[in-house]
């Protein structure tokens, strides 16, 4: 079974950056892609960014384009969220999860099997 494990996450002031890490027990990468996930209070899940196995990068939300990027050290199995420039409304429990289907391929709306717990970034004055 694949395990992920988020980094702790911070409380940031508006404009700041934030580097959120996500460590895989397997190198998952070989078999898929990996996607970070956002949850903030009264909101549904919304999806972030996507790194496929080939590198690609997904950007579902325009609103997060030009402030997040997401990459990978193979060597440690584990994939980055680096925010910049971050605002109020970026207040959010983040995840990251992935499939080992090779019919993910950073797909919108896949229903993916492991996710990490989640950590918490607050953006806040």
């Amino acid at each position: 079974q694949v395990q992920l494990v988020e980094s702790v996450g911070d409380v940031v002031h508006p404009s700041g950056s934030v580097r959120l890490s996500c460590a895989s027990s397997v190198f998952v990468l070989d078999y898929c892609a990996i996607k970070w996930v956002r949850h903030s209070p009264g909101n549904e899940r919304e999806e972030v960014l996507c790194i496929s196995s080939c590198g690609d990068s997904t950007y579902y939300d325009d609103s997060v384009k030009g402030r997040f990027t997401i990459f990978v050290d193979n060597a440690k199995n584990t994939v980055y969220l680096q925010m910049k420039n971050l605002k109020p409304e970026d207040t959010a429990v983040y995840y990251c999860a992935t499939d080992l289907s090779e019919a993910y391929k950073c797909q919108s709306g896949y229903a993916m099997d492991y996710w990490g717990k989640g950590t918490l970034v607050t953006v806040s004055s």
